[in-house]
């Protein structure tokens, strides 16, 4: 049958109707220079995106470079900023080598497609976000997903692969309920079958580890031959862009042959520059991260009437009755002058609606204790 004109944006409308019947339906909320509210969504956990030192170095860079990379890593956009950061995220992850993307989302699909082949069984936890889910589906490895946490079933999957490579995927602190994986566990289950491991570092580097390192470097498994690290910019760093950090082969071979590199823009320059003078103040930040790991913990004592996750590092999820709800709750507080996460499915792992509470440290004491009263008096 021939489909008439415009008939498929009929289906569209009629698939966002049925999301917005369902509280699913996502907003856009612009916000200006002179936006006041109290930041409980975002992610710059060290409130370094407004340093005047990341801010001085980005303007340093703009005008040294120019606002964009102006071309791929390997034809134009590679500049001494982009060598500097790899250099300086190698030495605080203890890795080999780093390579820097414009995303962490890509560093993700790149870091799973370099560590499969045909044939390579890939374990991947239940909680593990878009990004990973993604990368491994693309790899067209086989995919078993394991239960949150639970280091027993990927053993089990492990131990049943026969002499196929194997791969375990998790993220250190997860994005949605900030638990932390068992990282030293599962690098034991790793080696003791020859199965690499992968880690997700994102809302861990700059939070967990000493001088910020991240999560796999508090378990100990900073360097290890058989880890590889992954990581954003876009949190603790305040800027944007991801990395994959490992041996010097597996960068390597990035260079060489990873599509999300290779045919992809780099980083702008400015923020390059901003992200390595972020990582020095996050080497010096550890009163900053330990007024994180206070105000985390806050989180639960003053809403002690709701279910609140356990806070590893500085994501504390706090569970909505269900989407509608959540969505009335997130805009409540965001009339009060407090922006919060909404996680809804399907963003959630496991179909629970929740206001997600990021720490910002950056944000004044007295303003993130009232923030936290008035997500308490909007509760539904």
């Amino acid at each position: 049958m021939v489909e008439a004109p415009g008939e498929w944006l009929a289906r569209l409308a009629h698939k966002a109707d049925l999301r917005a019947r369902a509280g699913l339906r996502r907003a856009l909320h612009p916000r200006g220079t002179g936006d006041h509210v109290i930041d409980l969504a975002g992610n710059d956990y060290l409130g370094l995106s407004r340093h005047p030192a990341v801010l001085a170095a980005a303007a340093a860079a703009l005008d040294g470079y120019g606002l964009g990379a102006t071309g791929s890593r390997l034809v134009r956009g590679t500049t001494q900023v982009h060598a500097d950061l790899e250099s300086g995220i190698a030495r605080l992850l203890g890795a080999g080598a780093a390579l820097v993307y414009s995303s962490g989302y890509l560093a993700n699909l790149g870091a799973i497609r370099a560590v499969t082949e045909p044939g390579t069984l890939l374990v991947s936890d239940a909680h593990n976000h878009a990004s990973l889910i993604d990368g491994c589906r693309i790899s067209r490895a086989e995919v078993t997903v394991t239960p949150h946490r639970s280091v027993d079933a990927v053993v089990a999957a492990l131990r049943g692969r026969g002499d196929r490579p194997a791969v375990v995927v998790t993220e250190s602190v997860f994005s949605v309920d900030g638990d932390l994986a068992p990282l030293a566990d599962l690098h034991a289950a790793c080696r003791r079958y020859g199965a690499l491991l992968l880690v997700d570092d994102a809302h861990a580097v700059g939070v967990l580890g000493p001088s910020g390192a991240g999560g796999v470097a508090a378990a100990g498994l900073a360097g290890q031959p058989d880890v590889v690290v992954t990581m954003t910019l876009s949190k603790s760093f305040g800027a944007a862009g991801g990395a994959v950090a490992g041996p010097r082969e597996l960068v390597a071979d990035l260079v060489d042959t990873g599509r999300t590199f290779i045919y992809d823009t780099g980083l702008p320059p400015p923020v390059a520059a901003g992200a390595l003078a972020a990582l020095e103040l996050i080497r010096s930040g550890d009163d900053l991260r330990a007024e994180l790991h206070e105000r985390a913990a806050l989180v639960g004592k003053r809403l002690i009437a709701h279910e609140v996750s356990e806070p590893d590092a500085g994501v504390v999820s706090v569970t909505a009755p269900g989407p509608q709800a959540a969505v009335a709750w997130a805009a409540a507080c965001r009339e009060r002058g407090v922006a919060v996460g909404c996680f809804r499915p399907p963003s959630t792992p496991d179909q629970r609606s929740r206001l997600r509470l990021t720490v910002n440290v950056g944000v004044p004491r007295p303003d993130f204790e009232r923030a936290l009263d008035v997500i308490g008096r909007c509760a539904p």
